[in-house]
């Protein structure tokens, strides 16, 4: 009978491994529209794609999911491409991630805390900042500001820097400039929307969080273990006038899995409110 019962359990966790490899390159694809409150009529509409902890360099069907996701974008042809953080795990995926984003062409990039390999993850490397900073045709705002006219329209993205988030001196407000028609704020931490002054920023885009990656669904609730005590997760939530969204990102950390957290890219439409 114990035999039997040991069989069930290897077959299970087996099961398990396998669905949990399959998933991670399991993208998802969605369009979601976001109401920002005193958008021009100009801008309603306006498509911004985002990405966000690509984690290349390390094997796992996250990169896959990667570069479906970045083809999607391509094909989508949207007026703005953010990608929030956590591009490079291992040095070997540097070739790789100067292909794709130069793929996306004009993308506007912050770094997260895998890039400068500041993290508990024993597989990560740090990366010089040289290798980001040539990167052609990309944005990479590192605790700056860049300031576009879209449709007619000014446009404003700032970026925080995670060392200056981490070590709570990032004052993105102070970047922020109030006579932009619609200012996003770039940030790999999710946080940071609890930091800003209420208004600051219309749209905020950050990832880290994987929704979870590793997954434990029960009744009223899911427990998810990369990140037990995390408040906001993913998708879209509300700090008053601001808008921010939680990019699941699209490749993994620790462990070459994810189990009821699926790789996501997004396309957010923005809506006059």
């Amino acid at each position: 009978m114990l035999i039997w019962i040991a069989g069930a359990l290897v077959l299970v966790g087996v099961a398990g491994l396998a669905w949990g490899i399959f998933e991670a390159g399991w993208l998802r694809k969605r369009v979601l529209e976001v109401e920002v409150e005193g958008l021009p009529g100009e801008l309603d509409g306006l498509r911004i794609a985002h990405l966000s902890d690509f984690h290349l360099g390390v094997p796992s069907r996250g990169e896959r999911a990667t570069e479906e996701a970045v083809s999607w974008v391509v094909e989508r042809r949207p007026d703005l491409v953010c990608v929030t953080g956590d591009l490079v795990s291992r040095r070997r995926g540097v070739p790789l991630l100067r292909r794709l984003l130069g793929r996306l062409g004009g993308s506007f990039v912050v770094l997260g805390n895998h890039d400068f390999a500041d993290s508990r993850d024993p597989f990560s490397q740090r990366i010089d900042l040289e290798v980001f900073e040539q990167l052609e045709g990309v944005n990479v705002l590192r605790s700056s500001s860049v300031e576009l006219e879209v449709r007619g329209r000014r446009v404003q993205l700032v970026g925080v820097e995670p060392g200056d988030y981490a070590n709570r001196v990032a004052r993105p407000q102070e970047l922020a400039d109030p006579e932009a028609d619609l200012r996003i704020l770039l940030c790999h931490f999710p946080g940071i929307a609890r930091r800003i002054p209420a208004g600051a920023f219309h749209l905020v885009l950050s990832g880290h969080l994987h929704a979870g990656q590793i997954v434990v669904p029960f009744p009223g609730g899911k427990l998810r273990l990369a990140h037990l005590g995390a408040r906001d997760v993913e998708g879209i939530y509300r700090y008053g006038p601001t808008v921010l969204h939680i990019s699941p990102g699209l490749g993994t950390t620790f462990v070459p899995v994810r189990f009821f957290a699926r790789p996501e890219v997004t396309e957010l439409v923005v809506r006059s409110a």
